[in-house]
């Protein structure tokens, strides 16, 4: 057994944050040393791009995936919301640290209380972000959390954007010069599949030593949520939601909106058939 694991990560602020808690946390449970491995993606590196344009998935997760596929590092930390429904082959999802606030964060200008303008590149943020300001306009943004909220309070580009409540925590970010924070239920706004779990993947013959020392609790909603996107095919940069709580489903669609639904646990732990009967209730041809 390793004593030493390489962690692969993006070398953006909130990623290193997310990335030293995992390191602190296998030190602690498997009494291992832990290196980070920082890797710039080609997300990162095409700031001038359109995410939605461009097709937005595996862009923060590819190159992260290469380097365990060689064996270069031993794990590798993504936000989950950025993993793709599909797995590279050989590469498995250890599982995940305790979720955080999964909710999004609308930040708006200060003195504005209904925006005109609202800065975000998500789909699926826009759209639900329509039905509540339907009067607005949207344009797209890109950056670092300090950089968007900059963006925002400073440069006046938007009267608005959205940002995750998880990454303002973990960032240590709890209000800003300028500009004033609202979290959004998610019964206004369903966060995206995996929001606010951080994933540990690792190639699949590996996974279950880690498994054991990671969160059950989060892997088995996010399991669910993720069920959904790998029979929807969607990244992160299409207009779908899926949320998972102890008993409800919270779900969008941009042909059929925003929807709610209760779960059992037994439909919770059996998330590749419920994803299936309820994508068909709600008239997916799966």
């Amino acid at each position: 057994m390793k004593t030493k694991l390489t962690l692969a990560t993006r070398k953006s602020p909130l990623a290193l944050a997310q990335s030293e808690q995992v390191a602190a946390h296998l030190r602690a449970t498997l009494g291992v040393e832990v290196e980070l491995l920082k890797i710039v993606t080609t997300g990162d590196q095409r700031t001038e791009w359109s995410l939605e344009k461009q097709g937005g998935k595996g862009l923060f997760t590819k190159e992260l995936e290469e380097f365990l596929l060689r064996g270069d590092a031993d794990l590798a930390v993504h936000s989950c919301k950025d993993l793709p429904g599909e797995m590279p082959a050989g590469l498995a999802v250890a599982g995940y640290l305790p979720r955080e606030d999964p909710r999004d964060m609308l930040v708006l200008r200060e003195g504005i209380e209904s925006p005109a303008t609202i800065a975000t590149s998500s789909p699926r943020r826009r759209l639900q972000l329509a039905m509540l300001f339907p009067d607005a306009q949207f344009t797209e943004i890109r950056g670092n959390v300090d950089t968007r909220l900059r963006k925002i309070a400073q440069d006046h580009v938007a009267d608005a954007t959205v940002l995750a409540c998880a990454g303002l925590r973990r960032l240590g970010i709890a209000g800003w010069q300028g500009a004033d924070f609202q979290a959004l239920d998610v019964s206004m706004m369903v966060p995206a599949v995996g929001q606010a779990a951080i994933a540990i993947q690792t190639r699949s013959a590996d996974a279950a030593r880690f498994t054991a020392v990671l969160d059950a609790r989060t892997a088995r909603f996010v399991t669910l949520e993720r069920a959904f996107q790998a029979a929807l095919g969607g990244g992160c940069q299409t207009a779908f939601a899926a949320h998972v709580t102890p008993d409800t489903l919270w779900f969008y669609h941009h042909e059929i909106g925003l929807r709610s639904l209760p779960l059992s646990d037994a439909e919770i732990d059996a998330p590749v058939e419920t994803a299936r009967v309820i994508l068909k209730h709600f008239g997916f041809q799966i």
